[in-house]
């Protein structure tokens, strides 16, 4: 992994990008159109989210598939190889989350 020719940092640099991790964590409720992934992912940007869907699809995390109803619109879903990234992910969030405050006050003290 530590190598520069190691296969899974490719990878790794895909799951491990915040809005990638969120968009995943998101997604692992089921599938979602791509406004309401946008509105529970509050602070992306249609031009970010657009890419990182394309990014996580391209890695095979993530399938869109058209839905051929009037209005036609697309819906966004994990794969099996997306779904076994969900409880990576949310472990990550959880170490986050408990680490968060110690994290910010170890900043604010550092000049």
């Amino acid at each position: 992994m530590y190598s520069s020719q190691c296969p899974c940092r490719d990878l790794l640099e895909v799951v491990a990008n915040k809005w990638s991790a969120l968009a995943i964590g998101a997604l692992a409720e089921g599938p979602l159109r791509f406004g309401e992934l946008q509105r529970r992912l509050q602070g992306i940007s249609p031009k970010v989210l657009t890419a990182t869907l394309r990014r996580l699809e391209d890695h095979g995390l993530v399938h869109r598939e058209m839905i051929p109803e009037v209005p036609l619109h697309v819906e966004y879903s994990l794969t099996e190889i997306g779904r076994s990234a969900v409880e990576p992910v949310f472990a990550l969030r959880e170490w986050a989350e408990s680490r968060y405050a110690h994290a910010l006050t170890h900043a604010r003290s550092t000049p």
